[in-house]
This record gives structure tokens, C-alpha cells and sequence, in this order.
């Protein structure tokens, strides 16, 4: 069967519609369970995160040298893993063991990818906390205020969780978006119209990298 292509938003693009989304970044989830985290330490974090996501963005170093300092403060703030397995989801299971890693790795390249394309292009930005909340009691959401030059500032929160022992970005959302949801959905959607066919979604995310690497050298 010849393989559909995956809906041209690229990964977390509809919750990132403002490039300061985080994580895209899917609202991000981590399958297992958490550690009860505090409300403060979760605030903290990401006003930790958010002033180096800054910090870098406003830089004066080029373009290309911010996209590889936004992807290093990205891999140390999400949960990489979790998301990428929660997303997957059933069909964790359906894959075989090679799928699996291949996904993982597959995963975490797009996931930097699109992000560090959109973090490491955008100058001028700011960022505040706002209010604290505890949402279960395996994590807190944390409310920011992001703001750009000539552009309407937004609200955006994450959902902490502890993993391993470390405070990390387990969801985003967006205008209300739930983002590991509608991730979910779309890789659900791909291998759905294969035949169940994991190697499709495999297939749609390798073509996808290269179309990122593709615009990065422009």
C-alpha cells in the first residue's frame, strides 16, 4: 500500500503558531507515573527554561548557532521519551522492537527540529510568569505570558511533572490546545490510513526531517 503523507502541520506547528510554544513542544505527557512535584520548584523551572529559551533568542549569534543552543536547552527541559511514547500510544505496542527505536530517535529529531527552527529565528522576546496551580498531584501547570515585537502577547502554560527526580516539561497548551491530544491524533490518523502499518508514520517522519534540514541550509 503506498504510504499517505502526514498533514503538512509539522510537529506541534498548530500549538506553535507563536514560535515561543514549548514543545512543541503535542500537549506533552509522560505515560508513567510522576512523584507529587511542588508548586514552586515547578515555577521556578520554567522561569529557569524560559530566561535561557531567551537568553538565547536574543543573542546577537547567528541563526544557526541559536537553533543549536535552543535544541540543547530543550533536550534538558522536555521529557523527550514520555512524550514521544505517549503520542504513539496503541501503537506503541503494535510496533515491532526496531520500530520502536527507530520512532524514538525519529521523534526527538523532529520534535528539536521544529522547534529550534522556530525558537532560533525570533529576536526581541519576552517572557513573565504568571500563576501557579497544582493540577493533579503529579504536576502543576505554570502560566507565562510570552511577548514579541509587533505581535499581540500570549498566554501559553506548561505542565510540570517530575521525572527521575528532575522537574521537566511533561504538556504545553495553547489557546486551550491540547497538544499531546492532537499530536496523538494526527500519528494515529497516519498509520490508520496504512493499514496499521507503523513503518508509514516512520516513513512520513524521515520525509519530514529532511524537508527541516532542507529549509535549515537556505
Amino acid at each position: 500500500m503506498r504510504y499517505q503523507r502526514m498533514n503538512r502541520r509539522t510537529l506541534l506547528a498548530s500549538a506553535l503558531a507563536a514560535p515561543f510554544a514549548l514543545t512543541a513542544l503535542g500537549h506533552f505527557a509522560v505515560p508513567a507515573a510522576h512523584a507529587e512535584i511542588d508548586i514552586n520548584t515547578a515555577a521556578q523551572f520554567v522561569q529557569t527554561t524560559g530566561q535561557d529559551l531567551v537568553g538565547v533568542l536574543n543573542s546577537n549569534q547567528p541563526v544557526a548557532v541559536r537553533r543549536q543552543q535552543v535544541a540543547a536547552v530543550l533536550r534538558k527541559a522536555v521529557d523527550v521519551d514520555g512524550v514521544g511514547r505517549f503520542i504513539l500510544g496503541r501503537w506503541w505496542r503494535v510496533a515491532t522492537p526496531a520500530e520502536q527505536q527507530e520512532y524514538m530517535k525519529l521523534f526527538e529529531e523532529t520534535l528539536i527540529r521544529n522547534l529550534s527552527a522556530r525558537f532560533g529565528e525570533y529576536q526581541g522576546v519576552r517572557f513573565s510568569l504568571g500563576r501557579s496551580q497544582q493540577r493533579t498531584e503529579d504536576d502543576a501547570l505554570v502560566n507565562t505570558t510570552i511577548e514579541r515585537p509587533n505581535s499581540a502577547p500570549f498566554s501559553l502554560d506548561w505542565r510540570v511533572g517530575e521525572v527521575g527526580g528532575q522537574p521537566r516539561v511533561v504538556d504545553v497548551i495553547a489557546e486551550g490546545t491540547s497538544l499531546r491530544l492532537t499530536q496523538r491524533s494526527e500519528y494515529s490518523a497516519v498509520i490508520s490510513r496504512n493499514g496499521g502499518q507503523v513503518a508509514a508514520l516512520l516513513d512520513a517522519m524521515r520525509r519530514q526531517i529532511a524537508a527541516l534540514a532542507a529549509r535549515e541550509t537556505r
